[in-house]
């Protein structure tokens, strides 16, 4: 684990540049949601919490995600109508999606190109255009 997120003050810090309140649960998902580049359900980062406070509740994890997502901390990825990761690269970029394994797996963006995307309605901006491609095992 990095020494800085594994440090309560520095998160707590970086919990508050983000206009987030460092409650010492916020802290403890932090610590381990943030600990690496990763992509996470809720569920896996239940279990992780889990593993080491076993204080932290499914729906605390839930409003916890949806608030790091709301304010940037971490990027929510849809791959099915049930299955949202969460992505703690924030930068622009694209996934595969592993059908088999239900992993998922960074494409820099500077690797595709698109070309063609449809004139925005009326008064909209593009926010971000999030590709998944998905993936399988090629059997012979």
């Amino acid at each position: 684990m990095d020494t800085m997120i594994s440090d309560r003050p520095f998160l707590a810090e970086m919990l508050r540049r983000h206009d987030i309140i460092p409650t010492h649960q916020r802290l403890i998902i932090a610590q381990v949601l943030l600990a690496r580049h990763q992509h996470v359900s809720a569920d896996q980062l239940l279990a992780l919490v889990n593993e080491r406070h076993a204080e932290v509740s499914k729906a605390t994890i839930y409003n916890t995600l949806n608030l790091f997502e709301e304010k940037g901390l971490v990027r929510g990825v849809i791959v099915d109508p049930v299955r949202v990761f969460y992505d703690t690269n924030t930068l622009p970029h694209h996934h595969f999606f592993d059908e088999e394994t239900g992993t998922l797996t960074d494409i820099e963006s500077d690797s595709l190109s698109i070309d063609g995307l449809p004139s925005l309605p009326a008064g909209m901006v593009q926010e971000r255009v999030d590709i998944v491609v998905r993936i399988r095992r090629q059997y012979q």
